[in-house]
């Protein structure tokens, strides 16, 4: 028998989020600690991992961490309703973006993307949407701008991390017919009881009279987020699309999106850059857990984990077998992101014998 006080866990947390399986809740409210009975990751491991984490970021620590199972708040920093630029997380959001619009007919990943931008057709004829989504497109695209300059490759013959994703942002805002803030707003993060005063997509400019969301993740022009708001959009991948039984995005999206794209042998556009590892793991506009030329990303954790990854230590990492969030906002430094998979390793040794 369930003692009254684990009862009386159990409805609160019910009241937040209707349980749709064994000890999985999607919150109508704020996220709810899990009842004493959860089939969840034991406090004790928790608080390891998130120690191990602390040791490899920067100066804000674990200040902006959030780590969800199944629904539930496992540990929290004090700082995760800060409303932050999360940089290039920015992109998973553009690439969702993109993957609604596939959803409604309206475009496929290997369109030419000269169909929607005409202006392209000269230097660019055979750049698809899959080309800029990837970093291989050979598109340059002045930062801060979406002045587009002379090719910098062929089309998937090289990778640059680059200010093409704005290019996409301009792209995909036409296909719309609608901002790209709008678009998300009424397709995801109402439907995610995103708090709306938690997230805001800044603006690179207009076009044709249609307000253009950055897409790159630059802080002037992208994505600003708290630590709350982007555990939500990462448990509706945990969940593959759906949202409380409601599926908000296709199956076929995630799993074209959030697998490697990016073959590990294409070379780096700059062979000095920060990006060179990202071949063989990078997705559509997504980080995976694929195999580099450096190996797995994160060996400790299951090959389909995936990530939104921004600049200055800001992530989002997705375990959908584990039914498992990672946030950590910051504004203090860059690190190595495989340095991650310490974390992941002890959350992993910490699992429930049977799920």
């Amino acid at each position: 028998m369930i003692p009254a006080s684990s009862r009386l866990m159990i409805c609160a947390a019910l009241m937040l989020g209707k349980a749709v399986a064994a000890d999985i809740v999607f919150p109508a409210g704020d996220w709810a600690p899990p009842p004493a009975d959860a089939k969840v990751i034991a406090p004790a491991s928790v608080d390891r991992a998130v120690a191990a984490l602390k040791d490899v970021v920067g100066k804000d620590g674990v200040s902006g961490v959030l780590v969800i199972q199944n629904g539930y708040v496992l540990w929290a920093g004090d700082r995760i309703d800060e409303k932050r630029p999360v940089w290039s997380c920015t992109k998973s959001v553009l690439s969702t973006c993109l993957g609604l619009l596939w959803d409604d007919g309206k475009l496929s990943p290997d369109d030419l993307a000269s169909k929607y931008l005409p202006e392209l057709a000269a230097d660019y004829p055979t750049v698809t949407l899959r080309h800029l989504a990837t970093f291989t497109s050979g598109v340059h695209v002045k930062d801060g701008t979406l002045d587009i300059g002379a090719p910098d490759y062929a089309p998937g013959t090289a990778f640059h991390y680059s200010a093409q994703s704005d290019l996409l942002a301009l792209i995909l805002t036409r296909i719309a017919g609608e901002p790209l803030n709008d678009l998300f707003k009424r397709r995801i993060a109402d439907p995610l009881g995103m708090d709306p005063t938690g997230w805001e997509w800044k603006t690179i400019g207009e076009r044709d009279g249609l307000v253009v969301n950055g897409g790159a993740g630059f802080p002037a022009s992208g994505l600003h987020m708290t630590a709350r708001n982007l555990a939500r959009f990462g448990w509706l991948y945990a969940n593959d699309g759906v949202w409380d039984g409601r599926r908000l995005i296709s199956q076929r999206y995630i799993d074209y999106a959030t697998v490697a794209r990016v073959d590990a042998s294409l070379p780096p556009h700059d062979p000095k850059g920060w990006y060179t590892d990202l071949p063989g793991i990078y997705g559509l506009n997504w980080w995976t857990n694929g195999v580099s030329l450096k190996g797995r990303l994160w060996p400790s954790a299951p090959d389909r984990t995936f990530a939104a990854q921004g600049n200055l230590n800001n992530i989002c990492i997705v375990i959908p077998e584990w039914k498992l969030v990672l946030v950590r906002t910051g504004l203090d430094q860059v690190i190595d992101v495989r340095l991650y998979d310490g974390a992941l390793k002890l959350l992993g040794e910490g699992l429930p014998a049977t799920r």
